[in-house]
């Protein structure tokens, strides 16, 4: 991934040196014996990365194949976005990544292309390493400018997570395009009073469109809903996975779980959008 990511430090180029990355400036970052590079230290990392218990739950919700039809048209769409040809490769960046669950399945799809996961949970990224033979992964905060070459990626891809528009601009080719996910306002909407889960906001939509323009057009959204069948421990851990998990005690959360009886029908609701770059601005 060296033809990818840049020093944080002084943006110059980094080339491997025994269990680091390193540039010519002799900044280094240390490779975790878990295979992720570790470029965010000190102060600079976040107060909201998941915990160890979040990363477990999450993978034992995805694993469960309760999101399956999300990564299958994840993969699909990246297919059909011809950036480049399967062919050719290409680079694709998940900026968010968690676990790479997405990830995985984007490059499954496209032979010869590598991936890039950045997150700022380690838990995240000791999955995020493994997630695919040709993905690589990275600590970081996506709120900062991020630790990647300019125009050197093909596809963005943004899966629940925070959207730095700017930084997708630059870090996309001409021609490449960002995939954003983002729940309606119907998703999970059987649990949310009962669990404390966070509403999604009505105004999701409109802020997406505001913190993407003047660097992105939309090209087209699909919409993607679907019910699912939660066992008791499935809806233990769509709940740990998220932001509830901040907000409520795991024995709080049982006992709401245990009040629902189970199997439980759940509506998962997503729109799947495509954006292409528009023109950069001078000097970006």
């Amino acid at each position: 991934m060296t033809r990818v990511v840049r020093c944080p430090v002084c943006r110059d180029a980094l080339e491997v040196a025994e269990r680091s990355l390193r540039c010519p400036q002799r900044h280094t970052f240390d490779v975790a014996r878990q295979g992720y590079v570790s470029l965010l230290s000190g102060a600079k990392r976040t107060m909201n990365a998941d915990s160890a218990a979040m990363v477990q739950a999450r993978t034992a919700f995805l694993e469960a194949g309760h999101y399956a039809p999300l990564t299958e048209a994840l993969a699909r769409i990246t297919s059909s976005l011809g950036v480049p040809a399967d062919d050719e490769g290409g680079t694709v960046l998940d900026a968010g990544a968690g676990t790479g669950h997405y990830l995985a399945a984007v490059l499954e799809a496209r032979p010869g292309a590598v991936g890039l996961a950045l997150d700022a949970s380690a838990y995240a990224l000791r999955r995020a390493a493994r997630a695919h033979p040709r993905a690589g992964a990275a600590s970081w905060d996506v709120w900062r400018p991020f630790p990647v070459r300019d125009g050197c990626v093909d596809v963005v891809l943004n899966v629940f997570a925070p959207r730095n528009g700017e930084e997708f601009h630059r870090v996309l080719r001409p021609g490449g395009a960002l995939l954003v996910v983002t729940p309606t306002e119907r998703h999970l909407r059987e649990l949310r009073d009962r669990l404390g889960l966070l509403e999604v906001d009505p105004d999701k939509e409109e802020r997406l469109e505001r913190t993407l323009s003047g660097h992105f057009v939309r090209e087209r959204t699909e919409a993607l809903e679907y019910t699912v069948e939660l066992s008791r421990q499935d809806v233990e851990n769509l709940a740990a996975m998220g932001p509830a998990a901040r907000h409520v005690e795991p024995e709080e959360l049982r006992t709401r779980v245990a009040a629902l009886g189970a199997p439980v029908g759940v509506t998962v609701s997503f729109a799947v959008s495509v954006y292409r770059p528009g023109p950069k601005a001078d000097g970006v």
